[in-house]
């Protein structure tokens, strides 16, 4: 199981597996990828809070623009929380604010 914090960055790499901090806001007017928020990453969802399908909600969001399948997201922690972590399995392209990240 991986540590909770990954040092500055809102990401750290286990292998092929890469590990996102996020910060979640949902109920937002659009789904949005947002700026780095300490040693998390802000991910705006259009969807509620409730049980947890703004998490899902969001997985559903990321997959395509990591080029990874829904089912290639694990959700460490936080699916019914604004803190979350999600291990994404071999994604085939990053969103543009991770190569403005520290490594």
């Amino acid at each position: 199981m991986a540590a909770h914090g990954t040092g500055d960055s809102f990401f750290t790499w286990d292998g092929d597996v890469l590990i996102v901090n996020i910060l979640g806001k949902p109920a937002s007017k659009q789904d949005a990828i947002g700026k780095p928020k300490g040693a998390q990453l802000k991910v705006s969802v259009t969807a509620a809070p409730q049980n947890g399908k703004a998490t899902d909600h969001m997985v559903r969001f990321l997959a395509p623009l990591f080029g990874v399948a829904v089912r290639d997201i694990e959700v460490v922690f936080g699916r019914e929380n604004v803190n979350k972590q999600l291990r994404i399995r071999s994604p085939k392209k990053l969103p543009p604010v991770f190569s403005a990240a520290p490594p």
